[in-house]
């Protein structure tokens, strides 16, 4: 996985996620919600998780996520 993650930021939390009632997940990046997941994605996402360790979780969220960032996000931690 060290190729994959260069900077070490799967280390960090960054990715989270949460489950309603009715299996929708809810996948943020930082704090703010980037994609939300349901039926088959969702059953499909959650089967992946299960068992992993924490590193391993965070890269199964940034590959569901996908290319959402394109370099114009502000980091609040530079202003």
């Amino acid at each position: 996985m060290s190729n994959i993650d260069k900077r070490n930021r799967l280390d960090e939390e960054v990715f989270t996620y949460r489950v309603t009632k009715d299996n929708k997940v809810f996948i943020s990046y930082m704090g703010r919600q980037v994609t939300s997941l349901v039926g088959k994605e969702a059953d499909k996402f959650l089967t992946r998780i299960s068992g992993q360790d924490f590193k391993a979780v965070q890269l199964v969220m940034a590959k569901v996520t996908g290319n959402f960032k394109r370099g114009n996000e502000k980091d609040s931690k530079r202003e």
